[in-house]
């Protein structure tokens, strides 16, 4: 079993549990409340606790999940068997469980083992053609679609963070395209400079002064290259939210104020807004997250807030990166969990003053960023979400 324990599958299996649960379970609470029965109460209350209990053990806990799910099947069908009636409406709640619960080639067998046994209960109880015909689709079809939805769910996720280990992987190598002839060649001169120091000064200074240019030479090449990832600012990191968290199923709302930022402000939103929606894509496992950018009181300031997992305590690298930041740019930065649950990221940078203008004429080397998207999802997370490697 590989479950449903991952972040987006947690995200969508828990609510979507639950209104299965609520839709099947009516139709036989509704028979109970008109001729109420002690066994008949009973049986339906262990229903909802197998069920229940066997889609929240999926996460982590298989083989109590494995139990809760055989214990379901068990009690739907005598249920069936004794009761009939509404009751055939909780079996395709037992292949739905199965198909939010296991995985690989558990599936499959499970699937078909659930739909035929509700079909031999039918045909015991005297149903018609068409009662069976509905039990067995209904019951087969209703774990298929759940279980194909849920990889749908797990396929878009990964690909989300796919794109996002390629372009880390794209940035080291050019880093080390970059650097790594570079560095090599002020080894060589620095064992030339460490070689002739001690007899001839004036080739040791020769030697000396080509490892500072070649140092400064490569220092300028690195903040080019740079430049250019950082180069969309936060209009553009914002814009590629949108479309990391649609690409990773969690719906975006973003919300952005005019706000007038210099060049290196911009860039450290921006770098903030790329962190911190990686982050609630990778580690969240959030459904919704919100990012609002505005401005007041000379500052501006940008907030990332994700109803997922608020993660464990301490900061991760991402986190503390960008901490570090923001204290070299005289920016205020908090990270940590958000009030109703979920992690809020905030950081505040000062804005331009009003007679100035930045370079390029806009917001971050344009003009002044403002706007409002409402996106179905973006590509982000709380950068750097406590316990976060990246």
């Amino acid at each position: 079993m590989d479950g449903a324990g991952n972040g987006v599958d947690r995200t969508w299996s828990g609510p979507a549990a639950f209104s299965f649960w609520v839709a099947l379970v009516f139709f036989p609470a509704a028979d109970l409340a008109r001729g109420f029965r002690w066994t008949e109460a009973a049986g339906l209350a262990a229903v909802t606790a197998c069920y229940l209990l066997g889609v929240r053990a999926a996460f982590g806990r298989p083989a109590a999940a494995r139990a809760a799910l055989t214990a379901l099947a068990g009690v739907t069908l005598a249920g069936c068997a004794v009761y009939g009636g509404t009751w055939f409406y909780l079996c395709p709640l037992v292949s739905i469980a199965c198909g939010l619960v296991l995985g690989g080639r558990a599936v499959p067998v499970a699937l078909a083992a659930v739909t035929l046994a509700s079909m031999a209960v039918t045909l015991w109880k005297g149903g018609g053609q068409d009662a069976v015909a509905a039990v067995t689709w209904g019951t087969g079809i209703a774990g298929v679609v759940v279980h194909v939805t849920l990889q749908l769910h797990r396929t878009r996720r990964e690909l989300a963070l796919a794109a996002v280990g390629e372009e880390r992987e794209r940035f080291s190598r050019d880093l080390h395209d970059l650097l790594g002839h570079t560095l090599s060649l002020m080894v060589v001169k620095a064992e030339a400079v460490r070689r002739l120091a001690p007899r001839d000064a004036a080739a040791a200074a020769r030697q000396a002064a080509d490892i500072e240019t070649i140092g400064r030479r490569a220092l300028a090449e690195v903040r080019a290259a740079v430049s250019g990832y950082r180069g969309r600012g936060l209009a553009g990191e914002l814009d590629a939210a949108d479309a990391a968290l649609r690409a990773a199923g969690v719906r975006a709302v973003v919300g952005a104020g005019e706000v007038r930022l210099a060049p290196h402000a911009d860039a450290l939103l921006g770098w903030a807004v790329r962190e911190g929606v990686t982050n609630v894509i990778r580690h969240a496992g959030a459904a919704v997250c919100e990012i609002r950018v505005s401005e007041g009181r000379g500052e501006a300031v940008l907030e990332i807030v994700d109803d997922g997992a608020a993660g464990p305590g301490e900061w991760g690298n991402g986190l503390r990166g960008l901490a570090e930041r923001a204290a070299a740019a005289g920016a205020a930065f908090e990270a940590g969990p958000a009030e109703g649950g979920g992690f809020r990221l905030r950081m505040a940078v000062p804005v331009l003053p009003p007679g100035d203008a930045p370079p390029g004429g806009a917001a971050g080397g344009g003009a002044p960023f403002g706007g409002a998207a409402d996106g179905s999802a973006a590509d982000g997370s709380a950068a750097g979400r406590p316990g976060e490697t990246a």
